[in-house]
């Protein structure tokens, strides 16, 4: 019997070459994955896991710069960063650095060495941390005592060096295993290469061979039925075909006579849509046969859109009415309320001048206080911080009050607060800060609270103040406060006296209590300065935080050398650049005086 290469026998071959194929194709696939697995073994369990450690361990030296750095320069005892730092070095990083020293038994000795120094380093600068700053600024005493502070800024300064060269050692060690994962990532990469070529050129084989095999089924029936199937597929996403299909003389040609009357009648069913959405509800339409649905649907859509756009119409008339009378209305309202800013604004200007009025002229600042400053920044117009000066008997007396509130409550307070200063100074015949004060609490007390003894809850409206008489002739200075201390800088030293921690204002409920005098001795050559609260209290800086007062003495023992003017001059720019983009807090007062 002769052979015949029959079309069976031809797919049978066909097929028979594709499963040597891929069996060839299986064998070498077998064994790249296996090569791959120690290499993939190797990156996931030893260098990734160590180099993920030392970037661990590079963001702990990170968190352990900026907490010692808040530790050196934050007051407060419960800041989160100083808790962190504590955390970080007991409990974080000793546990860190157990993992670290598994992980380095599978490195290099190079390495293991590496690893060793540097955790060696870490332990001498972490004992630094808690032996000379953590421990020595454990309070808020410590800070506030300078023989404490400033010794503990030369360790902190020195820290620096050490720090970046932990970080340089550890930065080649991370670049290290940073190779070693890259190479055998590398040799990995290259086997699956390998493969990939392998893969390709038995897939062209393959393609080859199942074209031969294919060839004939797709010329005589796949072909056919794609382009139906093209056509099906494009009707189904809404899309009408441009061409038709041609017609046969077989049951594929019966199916091509069927859809292209389906596509036709598509057409006009999708142009008489077009023509009812543009707004033409007099155009022809004839459904494809009496159970044509969907043309009926469309006819019945078609007259409910012509009676809802009648009905829209009616409406848009109605609705634009409405909406110009209600634009009317807005802008009658913008204008009323344009007037009534204005009238606002101006009789708070006028305050302004009022307020400003009472403050001391600078002609009498020269006169009575030569060799003096006072920076005045009111947070609003008007202010709720004043300064107060006067003459009394061969002696000089002034004063930075800072009232409850700021703005127009705080000017209010500021006016009656400086009234009655004045009356207890002109009214009675005694210098001494202590009994001014305590007649200014009582006349404070009286005005604000008068009548009301048994009323609850009522504000607590008074004003902090320091207050110093000055003889010029002996150099004796008298201070009494509330709440405002008194600095003066002598020798490069601050002398701080404490005020009162009770504010001028006798609360209802509450004892009646007296300031204490003060009595100091004035040298030639001493600075003396007292401020309000509002220059320490003002947000700002890379953190949004206050300035504080400890920034504040230190600026001005910076500055105190400097002539007067200059002074005033440089606390301006430092708060305005501290504050930055951020609005004033509070109103800003600060009074500085240089004996000659």
């Amino acid at each position: 019997m002769k052979f015949r290469f029959t079309i069976g026998r031809k797919i049978g071959l066909g097929f028979g070459v594709i499963v040597f194929l891929t069996f060839i194709s299986f064998l070498f696939t077998k064994l790249t994955v296996v090569g791959s697995q120690e290499k993939t073994r190797q990156v996931t369990e030893i260098f990734n896991p160590s180099l993920a450690k030392l970037k661990e361990l590079d963001n702990q030296l990170n968190l352990s710069k900026l907490g010692i750095t808040s530790w050196f320069y934050n007051v407060k005892s419960d800041d989160p960063e100083k808790k962190q730092l504590t955390q970080l070095i007991n409990e974080d990083y000793p546990k860190l650095k157990i993992e670290l020293k598994e992980y380095s038994h599978k490195w290099s000795p190079e390495e293991r060495e590496s690893i060793e120094s540097i955790l060696e380093s870490i332990d001498k600068m972490f004992k630094i941390y808690q032996d000379e700053l953590m421990s020595v600024l454990n309070s808020i005493e410590a800070y506030n005592d300078l023989s404490i502070y400033w010794p503990a800024r030369i360790p902190f300064e020195d820290l620096n060096e050490p720090f970046y060269k932990i970080k340089e050692k550890l930065s080649k060690l991370i670049d290290k295993q940073n190779s070693n994962a890259s190479k055998n990532s590398d040799e990995m990469l290259g086997s699956f290469d390998f493969l990939s070529r392998v893969v390709i050129w038995l897939g062209i084989i393959l393609v080859f061979g199942s074209t031969l095999i294919a060839g004939f089924t797709i010329k005589t029936i796949v072909g056919p039925i794609q382009e139906l199937k093209k056509i099906l597929l494009l009707m189904g996403k809404g899309i009408l075909p441009p061409d038709r299909i041609k017609d046969r003389n077989d049951e594929i040609g019966e199916m091509s006579i069927a859809l292209n009357d389906l596509v036709e009648g598509m057409d006009r069913t999708t142009q008489f849509a077009k023509q009812v959405g543009s707004g033409n509800f007099d155009s022809d339409y004839r459904p494809l046969s009496k159970d044509d649905t969907l043309s009926a649907a469309l006819l019945k859509m078609r007259e409910d859109l012509r009676e809802n756009e009648r009905v829209l119409e009616v409406k848009v008339i109605e609705r634009t009415e409405q909406v110009v009378h209600q634009k009317e209305e807005i802008e009658a309202k913008n204008g009323e309320l344009e007037v009534l800013y204005k009238h606002v604004t101006d009789s708070i200007k006028y305050a302004k001048r009022i307020q400003e009025a009472i403050l001391p002229p600078d002609s009498f600042l020269k006169q009575v206080l030569p060799n003096s400053f006072v920076l005045y920044k009111p947070k609003d117009i008007v202010s709720g911080d004043f300064y107060w000066v006067e003459q009394k008997n061969e002696k000089t007396m002034f004063a930075a009050v800072d009232c409850t509130g700021h703005g127009v409550p705080g000017a209010f307070m500021s006016i009656v607060g400086h009234n009655i200063l004045k009356h207890v100074v002109n009214n009675n015949n005694f210098t001494t800060p202590s009994l001014i004060l305590d007649a200014l609490n009582e006349g404070v007390s009286e005005t604000l609270h008068h009548g009301h003894e048994h009323e609850e809850g009522q504000a607590k409206d008074g004003m902090d103040i320091s207050f110093c008489t000055i003889d010029f002739k002996t150099l004796e200075l008298q201070y009494a406060g509330a709440y405002n201390p008194l600095y003066i800088i002598r020798n490069g030293q601050v002398i701080q006296t404490k005020a009162d921690k009770f504010p001028i204002g006798l609360f209802l409920g509450e004892e009646k209590k007296k300031f204490t005098n003060h009595t100091l001795q004035l040298q030639k050559g001493d600075f003396i300065y007292i401020f309000s609260d509002g220059y320490a209290d003002q947000f700002g800086g890379p953190y949004g935080r206050k300035f504080m007062a400890i920034p504040f003495r230190v600026l001005l023992m910076d500055i105190h050398r400097e002539p007067i003017a200059k002074q005033k001059e440089i606390l301006n720019t430092t708060i305005e650049e501290w504050r930055g983009v951020l609005d004033q807090v509070d109103d800003i007062l600060v009074i500085g005086l240089k004996i000659p």
